[in-house]
């Protein structure tokens, strides 16, 4: 059965122990955790043993970083690879599912000027490929995964699509390295969501649901239930994140969305 969590941000709470009694009396399952960089995310273990330990559901983790695995700097790239085999190995030992990442956010986009990145369209391919190799090993030796999350074409020049992410983890060859779709790029990119999805069945691992205008299901114009549909149609059993900006204050907004979610999963 698909568990809705939602993103730790928007939750009301001093502590995960009080982000989670709120995000349970709203609906939701669990709680996505937001990972950051410098070992930070390492850095919190102690409260996210206490948080295990008292119940807290943790299913996963989306990177809250500066730079990522696709970047045009030798030593950012390496960091980011890094950061995440650090915050792949916490969330081995809270129980999590696994942690996802773009290729990069915000770095360059053929779309704007100048148009043309620095490196080939093969070197970005072969960057990529050797991080997430990296990264894929590292996932199944802890028994979690790292999920890849294709971007919008003003926010990332590489992976736009789900099958740009299926051509490269067709490449990288991991099975803990899986494609997290999100609705709001997908939005964007894809002709049609609902057979993108179906092609892309096979390597998705996780999802998150935003909705076209980046607020809440419900805000935009996402057709929700063909979404469900299609979820249901492949046998998608993971999970499904809030990901988005709100258009109210928390406690009007969210409980809306699991049951408007739970209506279609």
């Amino acid at each position: 059965m698909t568990m809705i969590t939602v993103q730790e941000q928007h939750l009301p709470g001093g502590s995960l122990e009080e982000k989670f009694g709120n995000a349970l009396a709203w609906g939701f399952g669990g709680i996505e955790l937001r990972s950051a960089g410098n070992l930070q995310f390492q850095a919190r273990l102690p409260e996210l043993r206490r948080a295990r330990a008292a119940g807290v559901v943790m299913p996963t983790a989306c990177v809250d970083m500066a730079h990522f695995i696709g970047a045009f700097d030798d030593e950012l790239r390496k960091d980011a690879v890094v950061q995440l085999k650090s915050q792949l190995s916490v969330m081995a030992e809270i129980g999590g599912r696994g942690v996802m990442t773009p290729a990069s956010y915000g770095m360059f986009s053929k779309r704007l000027p100048p148009f043309v990145p620095p490196r080939t369209d093969e070197e970005d391919t072969a960057v990529l490929v050797e991080a997430l190799t990296a990264l894929g090993e590292h996932a199944a030796s802890e028994g979690v995964e790292i999920y890849l999350e294709p971007l919008n074409r003003y926010e990332d020049h590489m992976i736009n699509t789900l099958a740009d992410g299926v051509q490269l983890l067709k490449l990288v060859g991991q099975d803990a390295v899986r494609l997290a779709p999100d609705t709001y790029h997908m939005n964007i990119e894809e002709s049609d969501p609902a057979a993108a999805l179906q092609d892309a069945a096979a390597f998705i691992g996780h999802i998150q649901a935003s909705d076209s205008n980046r607020l809440e299901p419900g805000a935009g114009n996402v057709d929700w239930a063909l979404f469900g549909a299609t979820l249901k149609s492949i046998g998608y059993a993971g999970t499904v994140a809030l990901e988005s900006r709100l258009s109210g204050p928390a406690e009007d907004v969210l409980p809306r969305v699991p049951s408007l979610l739970g209506r279609y999963l």
